[in-house]
């Protein structure tokens, strides 16, 4: 079996950075290293500046974004983002994605380019949807309408489209103000097993998210919906409100390109080492047993962490980090450092909020290249 099915990551994500200038209709052109795609899900953050994360996909429209820091209803701008260029995109004047001199960074993936892969009616206890999905990058971006019905075998279905059971789920009512995310991750074989958690720094949900989705686990089809908020959620449900709109990204790990899953720390400097199988350039890190922020980090942001662009290394790497949860703007951070190695991640603090002794964590990450290729011959690209 081939190690990985794909040998260049670029084509299916890339990271670009760039500095605003407040120009209306201006096209944000990605750099070398981007391979030939126009993304279908951007996800943009001010450096330099307090402001929100803006989330924008090409399902509901380049104008409309879903804010990970908030637990407000979608946000309609059409002078942020404007459109999905076949080589990056483009922005309006809107401060959030082009303020003047102020730096920016944009992660995007590729789905479908924008075309439906599938949609669907609602029928009995199927959900009207429109999804769109790259089988390849184990990537769907979903769009739905609520049914507010659900109970034991009678949960309402959305198809996801990725021909296995996902590993990761991030849904977000579209319509409805105060309605935080419902994010999952399919961390089995661990202590942190079916996370469910908001974008928030608490510890997960448990037992009582499930609620979310209808107390049934995705399979390799459906995701399943519930009607009724988890144990302690004071918010309307997250998933499956009557007549409300959604959206859904769901992920697969696909070997040698992305991953999600999940460690426990060890509270060492000389961390836990987080075994990919492909050198990453992008993560995210959220404690689940306790309390944590989502830490989100890359190797085109960061000039001193071991496989960034000016590499140092070391025990003292560090991390320009952003948090997911927060509008903070970029700081760099020694105490919740690691390194982005050949083959995976190493965590580099004893910091709780990575890297406690026994700590439960999980974790999304992005290849910049396969460790192995799909010929099987190690790969030395930096």
């Amino acid at each position: 079996m081939a190690y990985t099915t794909i040998d260049d990551p670029s084509e299916y994500f890339h990271i670009q950075l760039y500095t605003g200038n407040s120009n209306d209709d201006r096209d944000i052109t990605n750099d070398a290293n981007a391979g030939d795609f126009k993304p279908d899900w951007l996800w943009i953050k001010e450096r330099t500046s307090t402001s929100s994360h803006q989330l924008v996909d090409s399902n509901r429209g380049a104008r409309y974004a879903a804010l990970s820091d908030s637990t407000n209803a979608e946000d309609d701008d059409q002078n942020r983002v404007q459109a999905f260029n076949t080589d990056g995109f483009q922005v309006g004047s809107a401060s959030t994605v082009n303020e003047n001199s102020q730096t920016y960074v944009a992660w995007q993936w590729k789905a479908n380019g924008g075309s439906a892969s599938a949609s669907g009616s609602e029928s009995g206890l199927n959900a009207a949807y429109s999804r769109q999905t790259n089988s390849t990058a184990g990537f769907s971006i979903i769009t739905y309408t609520g049914l507010g019905t659900s109970g034991s075998g009678s949960s309402p279905v959305v198809p996801h489209g990725l021909g296995a059971k996902p590993d990761m789920l991030w849904i977000k009512n579209r319509s409805s103000n105060s309605t935080d995310w419902a994010l999952w991750w399919n961390a089995e074989n661990s202590a942190a097993t079916n996370v469910f958690q908001g974008f928030d720094t608490g510890a997960h949900g448990g037992s009582g998210g499930a609620a979310h989705f209808g107390d049934v686990a995705p399979d390799a089809t459906n995701v399943s919906l519930g009607a009724t908020p988890g144990s302690g959620d004071t918010a309307s449900n997250r998933t499956n409100t009557d007549g409300d709109n959604y959206v859904m990204y769901a992920f697969k790990s696909i070997r040698g390109y992305s991953q999600f899953g999940a460690y426990t720390g060890n509270g060492n400097a000389n961390g836990t080492f987080i075994n990919l199988g492909f050198k990453p350039q992008f993560i995210i890190i959220k404690r689940v047993d306790d309390t944590g922020s989502f830490f989100v980090c890359d190797s085109v942001r960061d000039t001193n962490s071991l496989g960034g662009p000016n590499t140092q290394g070391g025990a003292q790497s560090q991390h320009q980090q952003l948090f997911a949860e927060a509008t903070d703007a970029e700081g760099t951070y020694n105490s919740t450092a690691g390194d982005f190695l050949s083959n995976g991640y190493r965590l580099r603090s004893t910091n709780a909020s990575t890297n406690a002794n026994g700590g439960d964590y999980v974790y999304m990450a992005f290849a910049k290249h396969p460790f192995v290729s799909s010929e099987g011959v190690p790969v030395h690209a930096e």
